[in-house]
């Protein structure tokens, strides 16, 4: 039994187009194509395609993912491990869970009090993987994402606990910058994005693209968007316009 790339599509979730470029890099390619040029699945591709899709999930770049399938891997063996790490992972999700419920309670006794504060900003940040921020990132500028990597793994608690409550009030900083109605453009705003940018530096150095691809994380990724929205709402949109500015005007 075959399906045509339509029915992979509606059942999977994959777009066409997506299932076309697996096809044409060697990833998933189809168990037959038409007299029609239409492509057909068999039951293999599906099985195959579910696999990619895990290890997407699990953050890998589609030439490790190629080289796992490619490496005739025992199939069972691979899910077993797939499993653990989807396990670990939520794990992690349930501790993001309750960060994001902790915020919202503690904006709420806010409200009440007629405060606007967070009594521990790093936690807004428990269960977060600092430098995680886009598998982009990590396909398009490998070198880097592996020095921001190294860079990760050599901080100290006290090191990381610091850097969270930075974040925090930098992300507090800009709401303001937000709620006051400051455009994007101006000076104040733009320093603000340049004393992100440096602390960015400290993980990897991002050229003008790379810049705006993390800018657009905070946006399209509904767990940063969620973070940086429990501050302010619009929060997200404002720092990703922003970002974009200083990459335009700042960067190469």
């Amino acid at each position: 039994m075959t399906w045509s790339i339509a029915d992979v599509a509606r059942m999977s979730g994959v777009t066409s187009r997506t299932l076309r470029h697996y096809d044409e890099i060697g990833l998933l390619p189809p168990a037959r194509i038409g007299s029609n040029g239409h492509r057909q699945y068999d039951e293999p591709g599906l099985l195959r395609l579910q696999q990619i899709l895990l290890m997407r999930e699990l953050g890998l770049g589609l030439r490790e993912i190629q080289a796992v399938l490619d490496s005739q891997v025992d199939r069972l063996a691979a899910l077993r491990e797939h499993h653990h790490r989807l396990l670990t992972e939520r794990d992690r999700l349930e501790t993001l869970a309750r960060t994001v419920s902790r915020t919202i309670a503690e904006l709420e006794r806010g409200k009440e009090d007629g405060m606007a504060e967070i009594n521990r900003p790093e936690n807004l940040f428990e269960g977060f993987e600092a430098g995680q921020h886009d598998a982009e990132a990590r396909e398009r500028w490998p070198e880097q994402w592996e020095r921001s990597q190294q860079a990760i793994a050599g901080m100290t608690t006290e090191g990381m606990e610091q850097w969270q409550r930075d974040v925090t009030a930098q992300m507090i900083r800009m709401a303001e910058f937000m709620t006051a109605g400051t455009p994007v453009t101006d000076p104040a705003v733009q320093a603000e994005v340049d004393s992100l940018y440096q602390g960015v530096c400290r993980f990897w150095t991002p050229c003008a693209e790379a810049y705006k691809g993390l800018a657009r994380t905070y946006v399209d990724d509904p767990r940063f968007r969620a973070n940086f929205d429990r501050i302010a709402d619009g929060l997200a949109v404002y720092q990703r316009d922003a970002m974009v500015v200083y990459a335009d005007t700042r960067l190469d």
